[in-house]
């Protein structure tokens, strides 16, 4: 009787071991995710808003409740303004704002076991394109300016290897342009 609750209570604690794994750091790893959400370019007193789009990446490193990570992002965005008729008189000028990369790193803490919520800080580099059409002849040039990015947010644990996320970002870069972002996020954890 004895051996059989020794083998009982062996089996019983094997075959817990992962689960007590993956519920003491559900936010440590290597990450994997998608975003999408709005996105405001403003310069010289204007703005635009539309939407971004991207992927995105990081490693975290989970201690007790307190969460570190690195990661990057690759986004691109649909913001786009033009004004003007393409006439002589009235050239059409367009500005577009374009991909933009993203690295750096995040601090957080856990909450309720399954909420994370983090501040972020980073380098990120946006590529702008302005255009300028008179109806005969149209110039192009694009810029990549760099930049700071801080930002803050929370992600939930969904499962024990996806999560779902909310984050808001602000982005200042040379030539006194600058972003406001506020997207959700989906992603996996392996």
């Amino acid at each position: 009787m004895r051996k059989v609750a020794t083998a009982l209570l062996l089996a019983s604690a094997v075959a817990a071991t992962p689960a007590l794994a993956q519920d003491a750091a559900p936010f440590s790893g290597p990450r994997v995710e998608g975003v999408i959400g709005w996105d405001r370019t403003q310069a010289n007193g204007g703005h635009d808003d539309g939407v971004l789009y991207g992927i995105g990446a990081g490693y975290d490193f989970q201690r007790g409740n307190t969460v570190f990570g690195v990661e990057t992002e690759l986004t691109d965005s649909d913001v786009k303004q033009c004004v003007g008729a393409e006439t002589a008189a009235d050239p059409r000028v367009c500005a577009k704002a374009g991909r933009d990369i993203y690295v750096g790193g995040r601090a957080g803490f856990v909450v309720g076991g399954s909420t994370l919520l983090y501040a972020k800080a980073g380098y990120t580099n946006a590529r702008y394109k302005a255009s300028i059409d008179d109806g005969t002849v149209r110039l192009t040039d694009g810029n990549n300016l760099d930049g700071i990015r801080l930002g803050a947010g929370a992600e939930y644990a969904v499962g024990p290897n996806s999560f779902v996320k909310a984050e808001y970002r602000y982005s200042n870069y040379e030539q006194g342009i600058e972003r406001h972002q506020a997207l959700a996020g989906f992603g996996f954890r392996f």
